[in-house]
């Protein structure tokens, strides 16, 4: 029989998966709250310690990639660690205001826009600029792909386990 706990895990482990690819949801903390509230509701016994272990391992590696993918990217394209920031911040205010679509625009073009004052190079600023949107993109593609895993492992340990 499955329970309200049961499906109210689920249900958080899912829209981990949606929030992965929505700005501003924390697909990982959906993910560790899942499995947090599912171990907790069925008195930590249900779903083995180190199936609990892995998936968490696995919740916390997409929290980090969520926060801070893009900016791995960004300083892999050559950008500063204080134009990563702005960008960030530029890419939230815009997000908030615009939509996903000002999240790209503002990284992109605060990353280009710094660095170009930075160091007047144009090569130089477009890398760090597309580095930065494309590792954006990467980051959620990564975290979509890590929140599945956690409810398809979850489901195997707990349905068929």
């Amino acid at each position: 029989m499955v329970d309200a706990v049961t499906i109210l895990a689920i249900a958080l482990l899912a829209g981990a998966i949606v929030g992965a690819a929505v700005p501003m949801v924390p697909s990982g903390l959906l993910s560790l709250a899942g499995l947090g509230l599912y171990w907790w509701g069925s008195g930590f016994t249900d779903l083995g310690v180190l199936a609990f272990v892995v998936l968490v391992s696995i919740a916390v590696l997409t929290a980090l990639v969520e926060f801070f993918g893009g900016s791995i990217a960004a300083k892999a394209g050559g950008a500063s660690w204080g134009t990563t920031a702005a960008a960030a911040v530029a890419g939230l205010v815009l997000m908030i205001v615009t939509g996903p679509l000002g999240l790209v625009v503002g990284l992109f073009g605060t990353v280009f826009a710094l660095e170009f004052v930075r160091n007047g190079e144009l090569e130089g600023s477009t890398r760090s600029a597309a580095y930065t949107t494309v590792g954006v993109f990467a980051s959620t593609a990564v975290q979509v792909l890590l929140t599945a895993s956690i409810l398809l492992g979850f489901l195997v340990a707990v349905f068929l386990f």
